[in-house]
């Protein structure tokens, strides 16, 4: 065997224990920062009593929920800054810097006392926190997302991929489980005391993975052989709107998919159909669980069929299936019909967001992917996902409806059928751009 033949063999187990060591660092760190986000959404209605109280129940959520949304608005700016930071020096001191913020937010959150022990100050300080926190989300996803593609072999990209999205299934887990095991062993009183804090100390843990892969993850191939001249914003808006633009429609049921189906769930479960709270977080916890699996599982079956064909299938079949399937929740809101529905959702949704990473991915050029990426992601998200738990809210408050979350994801997944359809049309299946 030749010296050159031996190095290969030797290099091949050194190539996958780096990809193994990425996978796993940005999925953990991926799963707890977006922990550190949503669980806030988790616990609305006690953080709702505790920092924004008034003499209506409803008023005080709504309070809450606008908190939940108003950090979204600072996600474009975050995607600016993190994103053209990302592509201009680098993929992990991007994901670093992101995650930090992201301490500093659920910090402030977890440490902060009580309106009837502070005042104003309560809801100021948990605001501020939010902002920080949805400053770091801005530059997450695409840093991560880029991050993984970047270190993965093109034919296996939509599974590596992937795992952006497991991430976030574990997230829908770990929340869960809090949710489940507080809201079951814990009184009321408890739960306001302390209990609500629990998750946002736990989401600390962060800080010790961003440590690892600053000292201990490398930078991608990819980003150090290209060169990254100019403004990555600048470059974005001109040569790549349109782009951007399909990829923003492409985005809209990710985005309707999680806030909706999967955050706003246990909400939905509990003040529309009188649930019992732990059940309606067992359910989130299922989907979370299922995404966790499933999401791997798709993006393997679609860089073998084609990813924008696998999401289009998986875009038109929730399409279709959202509202009979929310007919019969309402009609049979019993556990074992939420359960079931819940299996049947977080299988057909983690059908469509396996894949999407590395579909959106390979519609940008490396020069400047991570903003792409980061724009496509927090534009969607700031229209159609930050506000979706408020806007639900008060759209059942007003119509007096409860199929308004699944009429919101239908109207989602017209959006993104017709996104993909024109982006099939105009750039072809699946043709990376680098």
């Amino acid at each position: 065997m030749s010296n050159a033949a031996n190095r290969a063999v030797v290099a091949a187990p050194d190539q996958r224990r780096r990809l193994r060591r990425v996978v796993t660092a940005a999925t953990i760190g991926t799963a707890l920062e977006w922990f550190d986000l949503v669980v806030y959404g988790f616990f609305a209605v006690v953080i709702a009593k505790l920092f924004f109280p008034t003499e209506s129940e409803l008023t005080s959520l709504l309070l809450a929920l606008s908190t939940f949304g108003g950090s979204y608005l600072m996600r474009p700016l975050g995607a600016l800054l993190l994103g053209s930071y990302s592509d201009r020096v680098g993929r992990k001191r991007g994901l670093t810097l992101s995650i930090a913020l992201m301490a500093i937010g659920t910090l402030m959150i977890a440490a902060t006392p009580s309106y009837a022990s502070i005042g104003l100050a309560a809801p100021v300080i948990v605001v501020a926190g939010r902002l920080i926190q949805g400053i770091s989300a801005g530059g997450e996803f695409g840093a991560s997302t880029s991050f993984l593609v970047e270190h993965s072999p093109r034919s296996q990209r939509g599974f590596y991929a992937s795992f952006q999205m497991a991430a976030q299934g574990g997230t829908a887990v770990i929340a869960s489980l809090f949710g489940t095991l507080l809201t079951r062993y814990l009184t009321p009183e408890q739960l306001l005391g302390w209990g609500w804090r629990v998750p946002f100390i736990f989401g600390l843990l962060i800080i010790p993975v961003a440590y690892f892969i600053r000292r201990h993850v490398d930078e991608t191939p990819v980003f150090i052989k290209d060169a990254h001249a100019g403004s990555p914003i600048r470059e974005t808006f001109t040569d790549n709107k349109m782009r951007l633009v399909l990829a923003i429609g492409i985005y809209v049921l990710v985005t309707a998919s999680s806030y909706v189906i999967i955050l706003y769930m246990p909400t939905f479960a509990i003040k529309q159909l009188r649930l019992d709270p732990s059940l309606a977080f067992a359910g989130t916890l299922l989907m979370g669980g299922v995404q966790m699996i499933a999401c791997p599982i798709a993006g393997a079956i679609a860089d073998r069929g084609g990813r924008k064909r696998v999401l289009l299938f998986a875009a038109v079949t929730l399409g279709l299936v959202v509202l009979p399937l929310f007919a019969w929740l309402i009609a049979s809101p019993s556990p074992a019909v939420f359960i079931a529905i819940c299996a049947i959702l977080g299988v057909i949704v983690s059908g469509y967001q396996g894949p999407m990473p590395a579909v959106l991915s390979e519609l940008f050029p490396s020069r400047v992917r991570t903003t792409g990426l980061a724009l496509t992601h927090n534009l969607a998200v700031a229209i159609f996902g930050g506000f979706a738990p408020l806007v639900l809210t008060w759209g059942m408050s007003v119509t007096q409806s409860k199929f308004v979350p699944a009429a919101y994801v239908t109207a989602a997944a017209i959006i993104s059928v017709i996104g993909l359809l024109i982006c099939i049309c105009k750039f072809g299946d699946d043709k990376p751009t680098e």
